[in-house]
């Protein structure tokens, strides 16, 4: 067997055993998470102890400061890159990542603007006050009670996903304002969601420019409509062309631009950068083709966050050179003005704002039989209070996660361990991975950071758990801005017999 602090054979390789399994790598971490006396991890302040004496666990803790600062730091960013270029950025906050009226009054106050993709998150928006103006509605089938509300609403932007929604978003707005006569409905106000056929290097259920998917209207020729005698060379238009055209051709629809989002979790650059000019070739060509303007362009988001210590996500403002130096240069070379350019980042905001928080419970120690007679090593299997009903993300797609030891800090050697949660389901892990000191025992808390983007919101009451709230931290004090269920709340929508 291998001995407590040495590399366990089990690990993998990536995975190094650190000088100090109680040492905070601060690319995972809010920037006002630290260490306090007697080594209790803190949050601007407010000790975890406190927390879980006053509010339980599992529990989502999110800094409001590091919220906000990575809000502005996208806006502030964005903005002076492209300030000589089309006037400054518009920062779409990507809502499917987190969303609560409390998150929707910060985004606001920060300057950002407000993504949705469903009618529930409409509902956040209009709770929170946020004007239509600045929402846009994202999704691949909205209803069409969604769309209307979009349109009651006043949305900035409907981002249309196919051509039959493009066509039932124009009868719904032609529709509007008949019942009033000589009354004229305003124009619905639409983006066009294209496929570049981009490849993004993230795990495939979070890659979304690629043609086999269900999102986007797509660039490649040959793809339009059968019958469809638009494109302008002897080459098939492709259905984004159609789309293009059939816009242009609607007056209740007022063509905005075009958008794409190649994935999510992406550390490389390259693809939005060829996004973009494939983006801006096609702006172009439509243009040129049918000789419509397409004012505004939509390049996504998907930047990615630190997980794990080895991660390197690029900074704001980094990101916001490169994609204004691409821009400038492709907008010259093909002698067409710079849109308005807008973006949708939301796990690189809010993911690393929040962490979990645990207790642990059972502690097992499973002996492996390694490969081709290497003998065994243990895999100690350290269970907490909460699991994939709070975060699915490791069952989905594998994620992985960093873990800390909260309460206090350790002498003992570090352990290879694999923090597990309570659901009956094997796959049921929070953390794979990770090197905890030897001692963690029953009662100890634990602390698993990034879990602000897509925990909570794909969070579920499998095994009839309560799913967790989520307090926000602010000046050492705690308040919840999304409480927890109770088992009142689980059994409330249960009719009986």
């Amino acid at each position: 067997m291998t001995a407590a602090g040495a590399a366990s054979p089990l690990a993998p390789a990536w995975l190094g055993v650190p000088e100090d399994p109680n040492r905070l790598v601060p690319a995972l971490w809010a920037h006002d998470v630290g260490r306090g006396p007697g080594g209790q991890l803190t949050v601007a302040g407010l000790p975890v102890a406190e927390i879980k004496g006053a509010y339980g666990s599992p529990v989502f803790v999110l800094s409001e400061a590091d919220f906000r600062a990575r809000a502005r730091a996208f806006k502030t960013a964005f903005d002076a890159a492209f300030a000589d270029l089309c006037g400054g950025v518009d920062v779409y906050y990507a809502g499917k990542s987190f969303l609560c009226t409390a998150v929707a009054t910060w985004v606001r106050e920060e300057g950002l603007r407000l993504d949705t993709a469903s009618g529930g998150e409409l509902a956040v928006a209009a709770r929170a006050g946020t004007p239509g103006e600045l929402v846009g509605l994202h999704g691949n089938n909205k209803s069409d009670a969604e769309i209307a509300r979009a349109l009651e609403l006043g949305v900035g932007r409907i981002i249309v996903d196919s051509l039959d929604e493009l066509e039932r978003v124009a009868a719904i707005a032609a529709a509007r304002g008949t019942d009033t006569p000589g009354s004229e409905a305003p124009r619905a106000k639409v983006m066009l969601r294209l496929t570049p056929g981009v490849h993004a290097h993230t795990h495939e259920f979070i890659a979304t420019a690629h043609e086999d998917q269900k999102f986007g209207l797509s660039m490649a020729p040959g793809t339009a409509s059968a019958g469809f005698a638009g494109a302008a060379t002897e080459a098939p238009a492709s259905m984004a062309e159609e789309a293009v055209a059939a816009a242009a051709g609607h007056d209740s629809i007022e063509l905005l631009g075009v958008h794409c989002h190649i994935g999510s979790q992406i550390f490389e650059p390259e693809g939005f950068e060829a996004a973009a000019v494939r983006l801006l070739e096609f702006v172009a060509a439509m243009r040129s083709a049918y000789g419509v303007a397409l004012p505004e362009l939509d390049l996504g988001g998907g930047y990615g966050i630190a997980y794990l210590p080895g991660d390197a996500p690029r900074p704001p403002a980094e990101i916001a050179r490169a994609l204004a130096g691409v821009v400038r240069a492709t907008c010259d070379r093909l002698g067409i003005a710079v849109p308005r350019i807008s973006i949708e980042p939301g796990r690189a905001i809010v993911g690393s704002t929040t962490f979990t928080l645990y207790e642990v419970g059972t502690i097992k120690d499973v002996v492996v039989d390694l490969p081709e007679g290497g003998g065994t090593a243990v895999r100690r299997y350290i269970s907490v209070d909460g699991g994939m009903s709070d975060n699915a993300r490791p069952v989905l797609y594998d994620a992985d996660y960093s873990v800390a030891l909260a309460n206090r800090t350790s002498d003992a050697a570090p352990q290879l361990v694999r923090v597990v949660g309570k659901h009956c389901e094997s796959g049921d892990i929070v953390v794979r991975d990770a090197y905890l000191p030897g001692d963690v025992r029953a009662g100890d808390l634990l602390a698993v950071p990034g879990t602000g983007a897509y925990c909570w919101a794909l969070s579920s009451n499998y095994n009839y758990l309560a799913r967790p709230g989520v307090l926000a931290v602010r000046d050492g004090a705690a308040r919840w801005i999304v409480r927890g269920e109770t088992e009142e709340d689980l059994l409330s929508r249960d009719m009986g017999a």
